[in-house]
């Protein structure tokens, strides 16, 4: 049975975050996480909502994916979210990433924001990603 294309997309861009020295070094460590951890060290960064639907066509296979990563920081104003989710973007966009079971056509950075929590002191960050697949 192949890995599903969402989870084989996942489990890449995990790889590909968790072996990035820059990355690591903005978050102080390897926090990156696939739900978030209850009392967790800030920064750290997880994964967030995620979608596929289907972008084939009549004779070929493919999904268009959805991927967005949660930035929480507090240090103090937007920058340390900023930084890291410009270091995810570093590692992501455009990466030629290999995938279980499947090829990925594209990696692209849609949106990054930065916004203050309810609780006046997190700054959360989300950064999109769209990515095509095709089974191999």
């Amino acid at each position: 049975m192949s890995t599903s294309a969402s989870l084989a997309l996942q489990k890449a861009v995990f790889a590909a975050l968790a072996g990035d020295a820059t990355l690591l070094a903005r978050l102080g460590g390897a926090r990156i996480h696939d739900d978030a951890p209850q009392a967790g060290p800030y920064p750290c960064m997880t994964f967030g909502q995620s979608s596929a639907r289907d972008f084939g066509s009549v004779t070929e296979a493919a999904e268009e994916h959805v991927l967005t990563l949660h930035v929480w920081s507090r240090g103090g104003g937007k920058k340390e979210t900023l930084e890291i989710a410009a270091a995810a973007r570093a590692v992501l966009h455009d990466a030629g990433l290999a995938l279980d079971d499947h090829h990925l056509v594209n990696l692209r950075h849609e949106l990054t924001e930065a916004r203050r929590d309810p609780d006046g002191e997190t700054i959360h960050g989300i950064v999109r990603f769209r990515a095509v697949t095709e089974p191999i």
